[in-house]
């Protein structure tokens, strides 16, 4: 969550205009390690109930509840943690200008103490690791920011986009590894196993009209040969079929369908790369969502469903089929069966041909 504005440091008038209010970013970086970027600007930061909503993913009500249990409990009070300001926000066909409440950091920390989200433990998290650092060596000191400047976050982000698109490998990896940089990620959270199963199965929709679930359910054919696989591992070395090979939907795929999908995550690389430019930061289903956006803009059909198929059921089909196709290879006779069988035939042929040729030699005067 970042908050900018443009505006000058905030008056003690309750209808002073809304201040620069700097940034307060929650994320976690590339090893899972969660930090807090906040940048004050001359000295401040001021959140409204909705910033502070988006910030923890929870709705306004819950986060209006926080805060008067905040004041309930004397924790903090209203006169160092709350200032007026107006804003303007668009209410119909027109822009009305508003007195709205805004809040400390005081309370943007508070407020994370006690939030039940997601975000709201990534920010406890980070709380009690500086906590920890407090308490034992008598110092905090944010190491990053202190080398590197307040951009830490941001020139980081870009350099991970960067370096994905620049590598080797498999391109689902590099969605994966982008989809990784949004800032509520946690790798053992089924939310993120769920959010990039979507995003493969829209761009697989978006390129064959499938979910990658319906395409293996569809494809995978024990009659078929390579048992309707188009490529796997080890394909390029002369390799067989494996187990592992037939779950995988895009090994189904032909060459225009393989070039679609390519062209469609080569596209939305570049467009993570712009989103970390222009420094926003990204959640899981914020990434969906532009997802969306981009295919609709690229005339794709986007998908809304979860598909006819379940990712079990197109398993259990593919490997059904491919102990079908197992026997079948094993009963076929090798290749050093075939060249045997194939020299022996030569031979029978070449033997032949002398008999043949004996005979109407021997039928001849001499």
């Amino acid at each position: 969550m970042t908050v900018k504005k443009k505006s000058s440091h905030p008056a003690a008038s309750p209808e002073a205009n809304h201040p620069s209010s700097g940034e307060f970013l929650l994320y976690q970086t590339e090893n899972a390690q969660t930090r807090i970027q906040v940048r004050l600007i001359d000295g401040v930061l001021w959140l409204t109930q909705k910033q502070l909503s988006d910030l923890y993913q929870k709705n306004v009500r819950t986060i209006s509840e926080h805060i008067r249990n905040i004041f309930a409990d004397e924790e903090l009070s209203t006169d160092s943690t709350i200032r007026k300001f107006r804003i303007v926000a668009p209410e119909a066909a027109r822009s009305v200008e508003r007195l709205v409440d805004h809040y400390s950091l005081e309370m943007v920390l508070a407020v994370g103490y006690r939030v039940r989200s997601h975000r709201g433990t990534q920010f406890r998290r980070w709380a009690t690791e500086q906590l920890k650092s407090y308490l034992v060596k008598g110092f905090v000191l944010d190491d990053e920011r202190f080398k590197r400047g307040d951009d830490v976050y941001f020139d980081e982000l870009l350099a991970r986009i960067r370096d994905i698109r620049s590598s080797e490998k498999a391109f689902w990896k590099k969605v994966l590894d982008i989809y990784a940089t949004s800032i509520d990620y946690d790798p053992s959270a089924e939310a993120s196993q769920l959010f990039f199963a979507t995003m493969q199965n829209k761009m697989h929709w978006a390129a064959h009209g499938h979910t990658a679930a319906e395409l293996i359910s569809m494809r995978a054919d024990a009659a078929a040969p390579n048992m309707g696989l188009t490529s796997w591992a080890g394909a390029s070395k002369g390799g067989a079929v494996r187990k592992a090979d037939v779950s995988v939907a895009k090994n189904y795929l032909d060459e225009e369908e393989l070039g679609t999908l390519n062209r469609i995550v080569n596209t939305y690389l570049e467009f993570a790369e712009l989103q970390a430019q222009g420094r926003r930061e990204m959640t899981m289903s914020a990434w969906i969502a532009k997802l969306d956006d981009f295919l609709r803009l690229s005339d794709r059909e986007v998908l809304t469903h979860a598909g006819k198929i379940s990712a079990e059921l197109a398993q259990a089909k593919a490997e059904a089929e491919f102990g079908i196709f197992q026997q079948r290879q094993l009963a076929a006779p090798s290749r050093a069966e075939q060249d045997f069988d194939a020299a022996i035939s030569k031979q029978v042929k070449a033997v032949e041909q002398v008999r043949r040729a004996g005979k109407k030699n021997k039928g001849k005067p001499e």
